[in-house]
């Protein structure tokens, strides 16, 4: 019944999920930012994965050439994507300016604290002429990768105590508790106030669902 619940709501392969449903609205978006831009674009993708822009209707298009980034690299089935290995914080192989446009979608809650999360965003408006992130909103009364309300706001020692007893949205029921201690203590969702410190002079548009702020898109252009 919870896995049928799940799937409904934060799968984003599941054709009618509500992740998916958000996911498409916030492509939209993307779509509008880059239409006055004159093709073939530069995206890189930090952290993400084929079968996003697949679903999306990039892939295959050769007015896109993206590249993604993430720790290990993978074989891709379209000739506009390749994969590349690399870590988002530390995109040296890059110059300056390389892309047109940055994407990153939910990756940057994984990369560490706040200082490490300004490592990436640095580097993404270091390569990026534009820039268009979606992060999860601290403050959402759901934590998106566990799936349990008001997640984020407990206690390490709870948050550990309950992943090793049970399974918890995209992460299985974890023992060990070092390593479910590890698992929960791997994503810090960040506030908007922290997403502008890191990005000055972006814009940044609520998702909303329910009366309820879930996430953030920041964008805009590197002067």
């Amino acid at each position: 019944m919870l896995e049928k619940i799940y799937q409904s709501i934060a799968d984003f392969e599941e054709e009618n999920s509500l992740a998916r449903k958000i996911r498409l609205e916030r492509i939209e978006i993307f779509k509008d930012l880059i239409s006055n831009l004159t093709p073939p674009l530069k995206i890189l993708d930090v952290g993400g994965t084929e079968v996003f822009w697949d679903i999306m209707g990039f892939a295959g298009d050769e007015d896109y050439h993206i590249t993604i980034l993430n720790l290990s690299q993978v074989e891709t089935r379209y000739p506009n994507i390749k994969s590349v290995k690399g870590d988002g914080r530390y995109m040296e192989e890059f110059p300056d300016k390389e892309f047109d446009i940055v994407f990153s979608n939910s990756v940057i809650e994984h990369v560490g604290n706040l200082e490490e999360q300004k490592k990436m965003a640095g580097e993404m408006q270091r390569l990026g002429k534009r820039y268009f992130l979606q992060a999860p909103n601290y403050y959402s009364p759901i934590e998106p990768h566990f799936f349990f309300p008001l997640f984020q706001f407990l206690p390490l020692p709870l948050k550990t105590l309950l992943l090793r007893n049970f399974t918890l949205g995209y992460f299985k029921k974890t023992p060990e508790k070092e390593k479910a201690r590890e698992l929960v203590d791997s994503i810090h969702l960040p506030k908007k106030s922290e997403l502008e410190e890191m990005f000055p002079q972006c814009s940044i548009k609520n998702e909303k669902y329910l009366g309820f702020t879930l996430s953030f898109i920041v964008y805009g252009e590197v002067l």
